[in-house]
């Protein structure tokens, strides 16, 4: 087996984060339930993480693992919550503090081998209410924050380190640094974990599981139905029926764009015009969430019809990822973000197997198998495009005229931003709502909506930065769409992060 670490997972949104980044450094890592700790600790755990959560330590039924674990000979690694609870469990203290959110400097003891490569000084992100007051009898203080908290503390045997920052999220510039030192200095030599490896395993286990039946794939053109389209196909050859569901929420030429790339790659897609539906259902809904689980129940019913006609199909598979779980709050203790189309939105009646062969890695390991796979470039490289569409990006009541105006916005920045040559961004949208502003076109008074359009960069999507544009490439952008769009009189650039933001509107 595979040496791995277990990220014990207290209900954080960043818990993935930190089993992405124990990935990238080459080890395995894979989050449990704080109830589930025991079942799983084999000899193939080198590494336990306590990851953060929305939780107090001194609330009445808080997350919690058994103190033997804090008392077994394995290494440990506290963050946040688990900084917390490492200290509480253990005789120290936490109390209620003022909190300390985004980045705060923390200042530490550059003489701990854990520390190498950082300054006496360096910027991590907090977010946090409670602190530790006093660390347990044999721990000692190696870094504290700008109010005075403690940031960082070690056992006197070197076997447990907890921070009070978010090491995992890349808002800590040098937190990955620090977290190689963690694996280094707790884990030494290890197994290498490689997504590539996967391939051939995950192939098998569909072949296992399907073993009758035809598996529909419903496709997109993303990364992530792709390579789940891929797999399967590798997998069941001709059992495999790709089905493309237009719901009308594409953006222009979509469609036609994504059957020409699949056909190239061997792949056939059966295209199932279902926007009238789609539409239907969705006009004059206001509430973002209501249209998610409206747009999942719509899918459920298209796909269930289409089984109807096909009785020899048995299996679904879609191309969830951990992130997409997450934000669900599929995990125990995790709040709910907002719902996917894709995770919980398929009601019981849905009398098919379900296969999610991508269910546990991040879009970065999509990408890598992907290229694995021999996928065009086009393919691997496609910015994500949320399942339920324009619907996410359009705020307050949805109507056509916003629909219309959110794709050709949309489409007018993404040739904008090719024309420019820009290059790195993670995704690029544009977003409308109901308010509007007076503008002047022909002389006239004119009442138009207000465009907004964001760039963001990212690495994995759980986390992302605005992207700064050039002024006069904004301003070509701005003068093309309320020059276009006579219902348009405004647009405006996104500046706020993931966290506090989500990257799309709603």
């Amino acid at each position: 087996m595979l040496d791995k670490a277990i990220v014990v997972n207290f209900g954080s949104q960043y818990a993935h984060l930190i089993s992405r980044r124990l990935r990238e450094l080459g080890l395995y890592a894979e989050l449990v339930d704080p109830m589930a700790v025991s079942n799983v600790l084999n000899g193939d755990v080198k590494l336990i993480v306590l990851s953060g959560g929305p939780s107090s330590v001194y609330e009445e039924n808080a997350p919690s693992i058994d103190v033997s674990i804090l008392n077994g000979d394995r290494p440990i690694l506290g963050i946040c919550y688990g900084h917390q609870l490492v200290a509480s469990m253990l005789g120290g203290s936490v109390e209620k503090g003022e909190g300390e959110f985004g980045p705060t400097k923390v200042y530490v003891d550059v003489r701990e081998p854990i520390f190498k490569g950082w300054n006496e000084t360096e910027v991590a992100w907090m977010s946090h209410g409670d602190y530790v007051a006093k660390p347990p009898p044999g721990f000692r203080v190696i870094a504290k924050s700008e109010r005075g908290y403690i940031a960082g503390m070690k056992s006197d045997d070197g076997r447990i380190y907890t921070f009070q920052f978010h090491l995992e999220v890349t808002h800590t510039k040098k937190g990955t640094t620090l977290l190689r030192n963690v694996v280094d200095e707790l884990v030494g030599k290890h197994d290498i974990w490689r997504p590539e490896d996967l391939i051939d395993s995950t192939v098998e286990d569909i072949r296992r599981k399907a073993v009758d039946g035809r598996v529909l794939v419903a496709v997109s053109g993303g990364i992530d139905s792709t390579v789940t389209a891929a797999l399967i196909h590798k997998a069941v050859g001709d059992r495999a029926m790709l089905v493309l569901i237009d719901h009308g929420l594409f953006r222009e030429g979509e469609v036609k764009k994504v059957v020409k790339l699949y056909e190239e790659v061997g792949l056939h897609v059966k295209v199932i015009d279902a926007s009238q539906s789609f539409l239907g259902k969705l006009r004059g809904v206001s509430d973002c969430e209501e249209r998610r689980k409206i747009i999942g129940e719509t899918f459920a019913e298209v796909f269930t019809n289409l089984m109807r006609e096909n009785p020899d199909v048995k299996w679904v598979a879609q191309g969830t990822l951990y992130p997409d779980v997450i934000e669900s709050g599929a995990v125990k203790g995790s709040n709910v973000i907002k719902s996917h189309h894709n995770v919980g939105g398929l009601p019981k009646w849905f009398n098919v197997g379900l296969i999610e062969p991508l269910r546990n890695l991040y879009k970065d390991e999509v990408r890598r198998l992907a290229a694995s796979l021999g996928l065009p470039n086009e393919m691997v490289w496609r910015q994500p495009f949320p399942g339920p569409g324009l619907a996410v990006r359009i705020m307050g009541v949805f109507n056509d005229e916003k629909l219309a105006i959110v794709r050709r916005a949309t489409a007018i920045l993404e040739e904008e931003l090719s024309k420019a040559e820009v290059r790195g961004y993670w995704q690029a949208l544009a977003a409308v709502g109901d308010d509007e502003w007076v503008g002047v076109k022909g002389d006239r008074r004119a009442v138009g909506h207000i465009v907004i359009i964001k760039v963001v960069s990212s690495d994995d999507g759980m986390t992302a930065d605005w992207m700064p544009l050039d002024a006069d490439l904004l301003s070509r952008i701005s003068r093309r769409i309320t020059g276009e769009m006579p219902n348009v009189s405004a647009v405006t650039y996104f500046v706020s992060s993931k966290p506090p933001a989500t990257i799309e509107p709603c």
